[in-house]
């Protein structure tokens, strides 16, 4: 196939590059070449999306089997690389989010869940992410009518993470007993579910879809088969990066009291209550997804952070900071050692 990804240069369009170069597709690239460098391979076409020049120059590249568009955020700004490209391309693949749901993550979704009330015409200040990016999928419907693909994604993990959740975690574990404590702040439960996804499991999805001729919108998470605990999670983190650490596992409601904030201070743990991960992913299963264990994009994670002698964890940047300072894990620790049980010290204790 003949593919155009919008984007392509980091985190998932990078995964769906590398996995369309390697099932021998011919892959362009349209992007600003500010983020990084791109994939090895493919063909790259410098410009922005939001200039009218630079798309016309795009669609002069055509014609393409499939557009996937992994950086459309806007409406109004996704709607006019549609219509540059709506001559020129058989399919075009938008990257949603589970975030167009507005019933989540209070309650279980499926792909008949009702989205956000977005107009296909809005600009950047009509909604939040997740009411635009339900706009964004409507504009592609609308303008790319019987040829459009809506993946809703969760939780993406895995190598060349920009968002920083998963690296965070990473390089806490690395650091312990160097130059951060030995002992690990654990929050909750070490038996609460998980089900990310990594993104190299969404670009060989991507490839079958359009192989196939979807069209509509799936849910795209990780399969029920997949689920892992957030104790295997950090367990896993431990493993592969060697670390001598020692999880503390802390009680959620301490936490909650705390103030601490879930997402980013305690990437990828979710308080009891919420139900992020009770996504029906079934349609998409019978598509063709299939999801790696969640221990292999650990430790794929840790070899991409630790490659070149560790030039890529010097370097990282993740678009957010992610994970508790030095400073206020000792002191949390310090909290709930005063105020924990005897039966909860019997349980870290173990």
């Amino acid at each position: 196939m003949r593919l155009l990804i919008i984007g392509g240069s980091a985190f998932l369009g990078r995964a769906l590059a590398r996995e369309a170069l390697d099932a021998g597709h011919e892959v362009t690239v349209f992007n600003r070449g500010r983020t990084a460098p791109d994939v090895p391979g493919v063909r790259s076409v410098r410009g922005d999306r939001e200039s009218r020049p630079d798309l016309e120059r795009l669609a002069a590249e055509g014609p393409w089997d499939a557009v996937v568009d992994t950086s459309g955020y806007v409406p109004q700004t996704v709607g006019a690389s549609v219509r540059a490209v709506a001559d020129q391309a058989a399919a075009y693949v938008f990257m949603s989010t589970i975030s167009v749901f507005p019933d989540w993550p209070a309650t279980a979704i499926t792909d008949a869940s009702p989205v956000h009330d977005c107009s296909p015409d809005a600009g950047p200040d009509d909604g939040d992410y997740g009411t635009l990016k339900a706009g964004c999928e409507r504009v592609v419907a609308r303008d790319f009518p019987g040829r459009a693909l809506s993946l809703r994604l969760g939780l993406l993990l895995g190598p060349n993470e920009d968002v920083g959740r998963l690296p965070a975690l990473l390089l806490r574990m690395a650091d312990a007993g160097s130059t951060r404590d030995l002992r690990v702040l654990a929050p909750g439960d070490p038996g609460s579910p998980l089900r990310p996804i990594d993104v190299r499991d969404i670009a060989q999805f991507t490839l079958g879809a359009i192989d196939q001729g979807l069209t509509g919108a799936y849910t795209i998470a990780g399969s029920p088969a997949s689920t892992s605990t957030h104790g295997e999670l950090l367990e896993a983190c431990i493993a592969a990066t060697g670390s001598a650490a020692r999880l503390d596992w802390v009680d959620a409601e301490f936490l909650r009291n705390q103030e601490v904030e879930v997402w980013t201070e305690l990437p990828i743990w979710v308080p009891p209550g919420e139900v992020p991960w009770s996504v029906d992913t079934s349609r998409a299963e019978a598509a063709g997804l299939r999801c790696r264990p969640l221990r292999e994009t650990v430790q794929d994670t840790w070899a991409w952070l630790a490659a070149d002698d560790g030039r890529v964890r010097r370097s990282y940047q993740p678009k957010r900071p992610h994970g508790l300072s030095e400073e206020k894990e000792r002191a949390l620790l310090a909290a709930w050692d005063a105020a924990k049980t005897p039966s909860q010290e019997t349980g870290s204790a173990s």
